[in-house]
């Protein structure tokens, strides 16, 4: 990953409204069901990569959980959330760290969640670090949920080249560890009004030990 890649997005979150970002949208629909399919509950740990000042958060709050850490390399887009949340915010864990070098404590999180982060890191290194990160970080028996541009994606986003994957090839970048229990496609109509197509992955990280609460969902 580029050296100036956290000033590249602080300056997007200074200077662009946040509705007006090519990843914008109001609710992540298809996130939020791939996250229930996986066991989303009131007592799942869960992590969002990434994240921006997207409104996951916010919805996850409304669904009663307690346990939500959000992740992003630029401070300036947490604030947004944060700012957007208000005094809800003080619910919620953010943390300023660069998804190809994350120090996440292991087996701290029930699901993973990810749209559109995986696929800036088109280093080799950066996306096997990131991988390692998650294997680390997801509990035996959690999920991952991948979201990345499609095949037939741009091949761009934001002014930087971005790595195009399938479902499978999620998986395959993941490794034995995860089974692929779902693969999804969704077109994203940006605010200026062009189509996206994106993919999405649902893993299930081996193990026996099911998320705490999973059986309750």
């Amino acid at each position: 990953m580029p050296e100036n890649t956290a000033e590249h997005w602080q300056t997007v979150y200074r200077t662009k409204p946040t509705d007006q970002v090519s990843w914008f949208t109001p609710h992540l629909a298809l996130s939020v069901r791939l996250l229930r399919q996986a066991g989303l509950n009131p007592g799942s740990r869960i992590i969002d990569i990434g994240a921006g000042a997207s409104t996951l958060a916010d919805d996850l709050l409304d669904a009663g959980l307690h346990d939500i850490t959000v992740l992003d390399i630029s401070a300036a887009a947490l604030d947004v959330a944060r700012q957007r949340l208000g005094t809800r915010s003080a619910k919620v864990r953010w943390l300023v760290a660069d998804a190809a070098r994350m120090d996440l404590p292991a087996a701290s999180y029930d699901l993973w969640h990810d749209r559109a982060t995986l696929h800036f890191l088109g280093d080799a290194g950066d996306a096997a670090r990131y991988v390692v990160s998650a294997t680390r970080a997801i509990v035996d028996g959690g999920c991952a949920i991948i979201g990345c541009f499609a095949a037939d994606g741009p091949e761009r986003c934001s002014g930087l080249p971005i790595v195009r994957r399938e479902p499978q090839d999620v998986a395959r970048l993941f490794g034995p560890a995860f089974t692929l229990v779902d693969a999804q496609h969704e077109t994203h109509l940006t605010p200026g009004g062009l189509r996206q197509s994106f993919a999405y992955a649902l893993l299930r990280k081996t193990g026996t030990r099911r998320p705490p609460g999973a059986d309750e969902a």
